[in-house]
């Protein structure tokens, strides 16, 4: 029953639909990896590797554009691409020759057009002859003599005919649907993900959960102990001072001084592991936070922000500790006069410039991109680790004699 009740289903239609389609828009695709072809083979001379690179960044979008129609007319879906590893355009470019994606986005436009090709022809040859040939032992008769184009045919031959209709009208939407099942291993083995790249976009989309749970719990805990451990601790100094001044013994006196010393001592501590967990500047922004950061600076600093968005928590904690670490390192090694701090979103990326003028001769030490030790935190190591930590990098320049530039890259979107 499925067999002779196909062409009422909306399933055939819809492949016939995007078989045909399929034989229009596989023709750029087709046009492209020609082209890239050619350039491969023109590579060798250097001449064609630019125009080499073209045709890979547009093939990267091959995905995308093929699964426009298949998403509308099959509910066909996939995850874009993985991005290109790099942080710079120039990284980027220089990936595309050796990436997977976009070449097998080519080999998968060559491939696609002669399916679509070998689907649609027969399904619109079939919509056209099969009703024809079905119906001929209706319209044979009809057709004066000497003006049939099967003259040799006897009334009762039509029926052979009208026999083969109806087995080409039966056997096409299962022919639509081999080429279109054959398509759909293509684009499984040519346009979706590998399982690598879904294990690390996965790991990826973990990891900035993660990043992000992270920093919400670390506000809230500093936000509890703000209003909550602080305020309680200030209630108790003020309680003690009040002991202290009221009291007319000289033993209570004296330890409720001691008492209030200690809460004071609590108290600075309690700002300090606060301060570290969330700044409390960073709320007002990144920019607010730099350069309050510059003005308590031990050495004359100079700011300059130039963000279009609010990067995230993880982000902007970065960047801030950062800049506190490094403009500690100037005031206590580099004897430096004046420190720039310069930041600015470029290609995705927030880079962070910290130059001072001091005597030079910075390093980070060897190894310090492992995993976190007791000082992960300080120190060039610790800021060089913090940053890899977000997928992002750490370079020092610093001469003998100086200047010393310290360039931190971090993604905008971890």
């Amino acid at each position: 029953m499925t067999v002779l009740t196909a062409w009422l289903t909306r399933r055939a239609w819809r492949e016939l639909a995007y078989l045909v389609s399929g034989v229009f828009a596989g023709l750029p695709p087709v046009v492209l990896a020609l082209v890239g072809v050619v350039a491969t083979a023109a590579s060798v001379l250097t001449v064609g590797l630019p125009l080499l690179v073209v045709v890979l960044a547009v093939a990267r979008r091959l995905p995308r554009y093929f699964r426009g129609p298949a998403r509308r007319l099959l509910g066909w879906e996939w995850s874009d691409p993985p991005p290109l590893p790099g942080r710079t355009v120039w990284q980027r470019i220089r990936a595309l020759p050796a990436d997977p994606t976009a070449w097998r986005a080519l080999l998968y436009g060559v491939a696609h057009w002669p399916l679509m090709v070998a689907g649609a022809y027969p399904g619109l040859i079939c919509l056209v002859l099969a009703p024809v040939a079905v119906t001929c032992p209706l319209w044979w008769p009809l057709v004066p003599d000497g003006r049939r184009a099967l003259d040799t045919i006897t009334w009762s031959g039509t029926w052979w005919i009208a026999l083969q209709g109806a087995a080409l009208l039966l056997a096409t939407p299962w022919w639509l649907r081999l080429m279109v099942l054959l398509d759909r291993l293509l684009v499984r083995g040519l346009l979706h993900p590998t399982r690598s790249q879904r294990r690390i976009a996965e790991l990826e989309a973990g990891r900035a959960a993660l990043q992000s749970d992270a920093a919400a719990l670390l506000r809230r805990v500093e936000r509890d102990l703000h209003d909550g451990t602080q305020a309680r601790l200030v209630a108790l100094g003020l309680t003690l001072a009040r002991i202290e001044h009221r009291s007319t013994q000289e033993t209570v006196r004296e330890l409720a001084a001691g008492a209030r010393g200690t809460v004071t001592e609590a108290l600075a501590e309690l700002r300090d592991i606060v301060r570290g967990m969330h700044p409390p500047a960073l709320d007002d922004g990144l920019d607010v936070a730099l350069a309050t950061l510059a003005a308590r600076s031990a050495v004359p600093a100079g700011v300059s922000v130039s963000l279009a968005t609010r990067p995230p928590d993880a982000t902007a904690s970065a960047v801030y500790f950062a800049v506190a670490e490094l403009l500690t390192n100037v005031a206590r090694h580099a004897g430096a006069t004046r420190v720039r701090i310069d930041l600015r979103a470029a290609s995705g990326c927030l880079r962070l410039t910290v130059t001072d003028d001091g005597r030079g001769g910075a390093a980070v030490p060897a190894g310090s991109a492992g995993p976190a030790g007791p000082a992960a935190g300080t120190g060039l190591a610790g800021l060089t680790r913090r940053a890899a930590a977000l997928d992002g990098s750490l370079t020092v320049d610093s001469p003998a004699g100086g200047p010393t530039t310290v360039t931190m890259i971090l993604p905008e979107r971890p």
